[in-house]
């Protein structure tokens, strides 16, 4: 996929229906921390917890995707020890009392989405390569890093991929 977007990118697939499809993309950082967008909120204000960008649809909208239900509860079991969404007061408080809170909790603005049979029609064309995740890959690993570790998930062909430039002309 060479859209700026998803090239080299994991996502979380959340629905895929004959009517569209949701995902979030999990592996790149956006460009401002929990601290400047939650600014004025008196735990999170300042903070330097990282925030990942999720896609280009619906920036105004901040995430959870964690591993901490007893601490965060609300949120909705997507997969073992995997929840998405949460209490934002009870996120708060994890995230400024935990030092290590990165490796149970991602914070995502924004989503990505396709329109009917849209993302249907890229599986097809082979833009996308459809693989399993482990929940702990996700909070384990970063930027390329997850992304090659689920392609080398997928065996050889997926060994190949990962080890290849975006673009083959950079050979």
């Amino acid at each position: 996929m060479l859209d700026e977007h998803f090239m080299h990118s994991v996502v979380l697939m959340g629905q895929h229906t004959p009517e569209g499809a949701y995902g979030l993309t999990l592996n790149r950082r956006a460009e401002v921390t929990v601290g400047e967008l939650l600014s004025d909120h008196p735990l999170l204000g300042g903070h330097s917890f990282p925030v990942h960008a999720g896609g280009p649809v619906a920036l105004d909208t901040l995430q959870l995707l964690h591993r901490a239900p007893d601490e965060i509860p609300g949120g909705i079991k997507i997969a073992d020890n995997l929840f998405l969404g949460g209490e934002l007061e009870a996120m708060a408080g994890y995230v400024s009392s935990r030092s290590a809170a990165e490796e149970s909790l991602r914070l995502i603005i924004g989503y990505s989405g396709w329109g009917a049979g849209q993302l249907d029609g890229e599986l097809a064309s082979g833009a996308w390569i459809p693989a399993s995740i482990e929940p702990d890959w996700i909070f384990a690993h970063d930027g390329e890093a997850l992304w090659r570790r689920v392609l080398r998930s997928l065996g050889s062909e997926g060994e190949d991929l990962a080890s290849m430039p975006p673009d083959p002309s950079w050979n």
